[in-house]
C-alpha cells in the first residue's frame, strides 16, 4: 500500500452495483427504443447478451466493460438507425434517466472513500459511462467532494483500455503513474492500468468472475471497503 499514492476507481461493478443498477436501467433503455416493437425488443436483448425475465446480462456482453460507441452500433444496426454520435449521445441520455432510478451502491463508498481523502490520497472515478452520468451518479451518492477528477469515455481521454484517463490522472494530480491505482473488476480495468504503466487492483464485487485474469493484478481484494481496510492496517 505505500507504493500507492493515488487511485482512480472504475465505478460500475466497483462503487455501484452492477447488476442492479444497469440490470433493470439496461432494460428499461431497450424498451424505449424498440418502442412497441415486439421484434427489436427481442433482438436488442439478443445482441446485448440480455436476459429480460431477471433483467441479468450474461458474462459475454458488450455493455458489462463498454461504452456506448462500443455496444452502440450493435444497437444502430437492430432499430436501422445510423451509428451516429447522435444516437449515441441519445443512448447515454436514456441511460443517465434509467441509471438514476436504479441507482444502488456497492456498500458505503463515501464512508470508504472518505477513509482515504483523510489519508492523503487524491481520488477519481475513471469509467465507460458518460461523464455526465458519473457525476450525477457521484453526486446522488455523496461522492462528489471526495474526488479530484471524474472522468468518463467522453471525457477527451479515450475509453477504458486506452490509458489515456489514468495518465490524465497522473498528471492532474503530480503523482507519477507509476504510483496510481486504478481500482477495477473487469479485464478492461486491468489492461487500462497495464497500457498506462499504473498499478492494478481488481475487486470481486463485479458482475463477473476475475479468476481468469486476477493473477496479472497487483492486488486482488473482495470490494472497495476490503482495500480500504488494507490502507488502514498498522505498518
Amino acid at each position: 500500500m505505500n507504493a500507492v499514492r493515488a487511485i482512480l476507481f472504475d465505478k460500475d461493478g466497483t462503487l455501484i452495483d452492477f447488476d442492479r443498477t444497469w440490470g433493470p436501467a439496461a432494460g428499461g433503455v431497450m424498451a424505449r427504443l424498440a418502442g412497441s416493437d415486439a421484434q427489436v425488443l427481442s433482438r436488442l436483448h439478443e445482441v446485448s447478451h440480455y436476459l429480460a425475465e431477471p433483467q441479468l446480462f450474461l458474462q459475454t456482453s458488450p455493455l458489462i466493460a463498454g461504452s456506448s460507441r462500443q455496444f452502440g452500433p450493435l444497437w444502430a444496426q437492430v432499430l436501422d438507425r445510423p451509428a451516429s454520435e447522435a444516437f449515441f449521445a441519445e443512448i447515454d441520455e436514456l441511460f443517465i434517466e434509467e441509471g438514476q432510478a436504479n441507482l444502488s451502491p456497492l456498500g458505503r463508498p463515501r464512508e470508504a472513500l472518505g477513509r482515504l481523502v483523510r489519508l492523503g490520497l487524491p481520488l477519481g472515478i475513471a469509467t465507460n459511462d458518460s461523464e455526465r452520468n458519473a457525476r450525477i451518479q457521484a453526486d446522488l451518492l455523496g461522492l462528489t467532494d471526495l474526488l479530484a477528477a471524474i472522468y468518463g469515455h467522453d471525457s477527451g481521454y479515450g475509453s477504458k483500455p486506452l490509458p489515456g484517463m489514468v495518465q490524465a490522472f497522473a498528471e492532474l494530480t503530480g503523482v507519477p503513474v507509476a504510483s496510481v491505482a486504478l481500482v477495477g473488476d473487469t479485464h478492461h480495468d486491468l489492461m487500462t492500468a497495464r497500457a498506462a504503466g499504473a498499478l492494478s487492483i481488481l475487486v470481486r464485487s463485479g458482475p463477473g468472475p476475475i479468476d481468469d485474469f486476477a493473477d496479472e493484478a497487483d492486488l486482488v481484494v473482495d470490494d472497495v471497503e476490503a482495500l480500504t481496510d488494507l490502507f488502514l492496517e498498522p505498518a
